[in-house]
């Protein structure tokens, strides 16, 4: 461990910028296919479900199984952080982006109720579910992978980065659903055009696959390896025995993480649709805007905690995007022609994101880092972002029409709190020091 504290206050070097940009593009790709679903929810409750139903009911159980994604992540999470404690980053960090590819292709030759009845929604429930599996190793992993790359000073840098590239995988499943819509109409989706976003998926996966074959283990894994500091255990025991506090605050900051994430980019397009009417193309459009301003924001969120901390980043963050996000709701409502503006600067407030895996990778010693990160966050996205769609949904339904904006804001109050009482420092260190500390044992 010598080298990693003689090295810590080096600046960037060429490896780290190759490291960052191969991490961020292979993320770009694998998130890409995890959330092309909610863009195309409407037309697969449409094609998925019977046409008798109510167009509520068929947009509520689309959005379950989006949701499904989210209750599968824990499990292909832990399994991959334990053999990644174990066995190395770069394995798994290859792996989880191979096992993403399978279902999202298969998903693009899927039959629709049409021909297969009822059993054409439950093989699609279990293609979401596989991808869940493969995105619960992918996420926590890359945020270790990068961290662990990187001196300490610039680790917010890394991982917003990380986070900047898999948004940047949102940016371009809204770039290839504007495409199609404007360039197909909506018999010839309905037909067919749906399929080819997840076609193209398939195909993105390995290019990823490709892409992270040109990438080294990190530099504390190895020395650990090296000098045999490695649990000696099963990792998500030692996490749970001796991280309780740690595992709570994780959780917390992933909740905050999901309401930006997927009210205000994933699920705002279909709601604008479905509660003003607004034009599938219009929406489209302002949601690339604002999921280009998300990726400059995480990387901002990422300087800014090197720069200013955690804290600050986080509290200030939180308050804006709440008021923005009611700012984008009631601009739908009222004055349509403002929508790109206003989704464009939630967009880049969302961006408060990039902060929270500053949070997680200062959370847990490195021997336990990635089960501890992929344990809380994946369970916690699970219940909270498998969750959040369904309870708006059904709010809505219930004719609160106002339940994104309220949602998002009561989670932002949770982030200033955070970054009022200190509960984000929980963890505290820096990774390369943590590692040192941990080789002193």
């Amino acid at each position: 461990m010598t080298s990693l504290l003689e090295n810590a206050d080096r600046p960037l070097n060429r490896n780290d910028a190759k490291t960052l940009v191969l991490a961020a593009l292979g993320g770009a790709l694998e998130f890409y296919d995890f959330v092309i679903f909610v863009f195309f929810a409407k037309v697969i409750g449409d094609l998925f479900f019977p046409a008798d139903l109510p167009e509520w009911v068929k947009q509520l159980q689309s959005f379950g199984i989006f949701a499904a994604g989210y209750l599968a992540r824990p499990f292909g999470g832990i399994v991959m952080a334990h053999f990644g404690d174990l066995a190395g980053r770069k394995r798994m960090f290859t792996l989880s982006v191979f096992l993403m590819a399978v279902p999202t292709f298969a998903i693009g030759l899927l039959p629709t109720y049409s021909t297969l009845g009822v059993l054409a929604p439950v093989l699609l429930l279990i293609l979401r579910v596989l991808q869940g599996a493969a995105i619960g190793g992918e996420i926590p992993g890359a945020w270790v992978f990068v961290a662990e790359h990187v001196p300490p000073r610039r680790t917010g840098l890394a991982v917003g980065s990380l986070t900047s590239g898999l948004t940047l995988g949102i940016l371009l499943g809204s770039l290839i659903a504007t495409g199609l819509n404007t360039g197909f109409g909506k018999e010839a989706i309905a037909a067919y055009a749906w399929r080819l976003p997840f076609l193209i998926g398939g195909v993105f996966g390995l290019i990823a696959v490709v892409l992270r074959r040109w990438l080294e283990e990190t530099p504390v894994f190895e020395a650990m390896r090296r000098e045999k500091r490695l649990s000696n255990g099963l990792p998500l025991s030692e996490v749970l025995r001796g991280h309780g506090r740690a595992v709570v605050v994780a959780m917390l900051v992933t909740w905050i993480l999901t309401a930006a994430i997927v009210v205000v980019v994933l699920m705002t397009p279909t709601l604008l649709q479905t509660l003003y009417h607004l034009p599938a193309d219009q929406v489209l459009v302002a949601n690339c805007v604002a999921s280009f301003c998300l990726s400059i924001g995480c990387v901002l969120a990422g300087l800014a905690v090197d720069a200013f901390g955690v804290g600050p980043t986080l509290g200030l963050g939180s308050v804006v995007l709440a008021g923005l996000t009611y700012l984008l709701y009631a601009v739908a409502a009222t004055a349509p022609a403002w929508l790109v503006p206003a989704y464009g600067a939630a967009g880049l407030f969302v961006g408060t994101v990039g902060a929270v895996p500053s949070v997680l990778v200062r959370c847990f010693p490195p021997a336990v880092r990635f089960s501890g990160i992929s344990a809380s966050y994946n369970i916690a996205y699970a219940i909270y972002g498998g969750l959040t769609p369904v309870m708006i949904q059904a709010m809505i339904g219930a004719g609160l029409t106002d339940a994104p904006a309220l949602y998002v804001g009561l989670l932002c109050l949770l982030g200033l709190f955070l970054a009022v009482t200190g509960l984000h420092r929980v963890g505290g260190g820096a990774v390369e020091a943590a590692a040192v500390s941990s080789a002193a044992d």
